[in-house]
């Protein structure tokens, strides 16, 4: 293996990676998903993961397990995909299962909405902590830094579709970043 290059997981590691992810993540697994890939198991740098994610994050269903899909099949083919995105599902399948058995008998009780509203808090924490973690590592110039901040205000403050924030915001990023490398080149 080539210095700097990433270790190419064994299906049955990629499965357990992703059981892991699935298991810690339940909730929030982004955090999790990239910790896991990235920092623990370094089977991606941050920027290939950033661009997994990315794309992950402009196709239609989970971000996480699309990007599950694309490594995956980036390590083992199609039965690369397959695994991981079974690794992924099958242990918050289980446990959804259990938990909505659980709340469908005790979900009217007095203590179950504060409960849930402290889980909620707890992942959207995680969700802008990782956000701002992969920022740090990625260090993005100040325009693409811009870009991010027009997501957020557009998302969490007037409150626009997703697929509208990435159809007009996504280019932008692209012809910012072309731009940046142009330069540099000339």
């Amino acid at each position: 293996m080539a210095e700097g290059e990433a270790p190419v997981p064994g299906k049955l590691d990629l499965f357990l990676g992703y059981v892991k992810i699935g298991l810690l993540g339940f909730g929030g697994v982004g955090p999790w998903s990239r910790h896991v890939i990235v920092e623990e198991r370094k089977w991606l740098s941050e920027r290939d993961y950033a661009e997994v994610l990315g794309l992950g994050q402009i196709l239609p269903g989970p971000n996480v397990g699309n990007a599950s899909v694309m490594i995956g099949r980036r390590f083992h083919g199609l039965a690369g995909a397959l695994i991981t995105t079974a690794g992924l599902y099958i242990g918050p399948l289980c446990i959804l299962i259990a938990l909505s058995i659980l709340y469908e008998l005790y979900g009217t009780r007095p203590g179950v909405a504060p409960f849930m509203q402290g889980v909620a808090a707890a992942a959207a924490g995680m969700v802008i902590g990782t956000a701002i973690k992969m920022g740090q590592n990625l260090r993005p110039p100040p325009e693409l830094i811009v870009v991010g901040l027009l997501a957020v205000a557009g998302a969490a403050f007037l409150r626009l579709p997703l697929p509208l924030i990435v159809v007009v915001l996504a280019p932008l990023g692209v012809f910012l970043s072309l731009r940046r490398s142009w330069k540099r080149a000339a």
